[in-house]
């Protein structure tokens, strides 16, 4: 079956371009760039910003005394995911910004001008493997976001619900290193920004997984009306809460050979979707 991106001349030639110009710029320099100076001055910027979510953060001091370890989010909130500012302003304040910790970002936001320099002096490394075993060398803990896109612009009439579409790289991970998980449920997020359409259909018949995006979706807000969903909005003003549960005991449980068992990484999958879940439907008061 011809793709959008076969139909429409030139899209997959641009469509390559773009994916070699991000690959060229995430590889382009150190993938560790996290700025301490630099993160204790955004902190205090975080914290005007996020003021109309008015954030909580609950259940901070069930985190390890040191890493590394992982902590797993639900990614929502579409072109702003507010949550994970929320939680990185009160986690890095936590830790105290000279400790060093880390988290996931999208290629995508990394290889922009300007904003991946930002996102890499605040703490974020390109989405590897290689890279997240690096962190825990150094003994940080690390924050990850398994949904990815897909998650964060999941439609409106979802929520409430979470959704790492299978993605259980994360799993393998913990499994492989021996370090403790900890779930950060985030409810509210999501409710700042009205997803019409997630657009996976469309975002494959573009050819876009080239550039590691799985969506192309649609957001209904203010002041373009229906418009792509990385056009940026104003975001409604939504009360953010997030809530740090207990840390699961699977390096206890499990030696680093169960990462390479399917049944052992679908139990622990289900494991922490379900209990994730659970802490959303009660934050959210379903």
């Amino acid at each position: 079956m011809a793709t959008l991106a076969d139909l429409v001349p030139g899209m997959p030639a641009v469509v390559g371009a773009l994916g070699r110009f991000i690959e060229q710029r995430i590889e382009a320099g150190p993938p560790f760039q996290r700025d301490d100076a630099f993160v204790a001055d955004q902190l205090r910027r975080l914290d005007r910003l996020l003021a109309p979510f008015r954030p909580e953060v609950r259940g901070l001091g069930r985190l390890p005394a040191a890493g590394p370890y992982l902590c797993v989010g639900n990614h929502s909130g579409g072109l702003y995911t507010p949550c994970m500012w929320a939680f990185l302003a009160r986690w890095y304040a936590h830790l105290g910004v000279e400790t060093p910790a880390y988290f996931l970002g999208l290629d995508m936001a990394l290889a922009l001008p300007a904003v991946g320099s930002i996102y890499r002096r605040m703490g974020a490394l390109p989405a590897s493997a290689a890279n997240a075993a690096a962190a825990f060398a150094r003994g940080a803990p690390l924050l990850v976001y398994p949904g990815g896109d897909h998650e964060a612009f999941r439609p409106w009439t979802d929520r409430g619900r979470i959704d790492f579409g299978g993605r259980s790289g994360f799993v393998r991970l913990a499994l492989e290193h021996g370090v403790p998980v900890i779930p950060v449920t985030a409810a509210g997020s999501h409710e700042t920004t009205f997803v019409v359409l997630r657009g996976d259909r469309l975002a494959a018949s573009m050819g876009l997984e080239q550039l590691r995006v799985k969506v192309f979706p649609f957001t209904l807000g203010f002041p373009f009306g229906l418009a792509p969903g990385f056009v940026p909005q104003l975001p409604f003003p939504s009360k953010i809460t997030l809530e740090v549960g207990e840390p699961l005991d699977w390096h206890r449980r499990y030696g680093p050979e169960d990462a390479a068992k399917p049944e052992v990484v679908a139990r622990c999958y289900g494991e922490i979707t379900d209990l994730m879940q659970a802490t959303l439907d009660r934050l959210r008061g379903t």
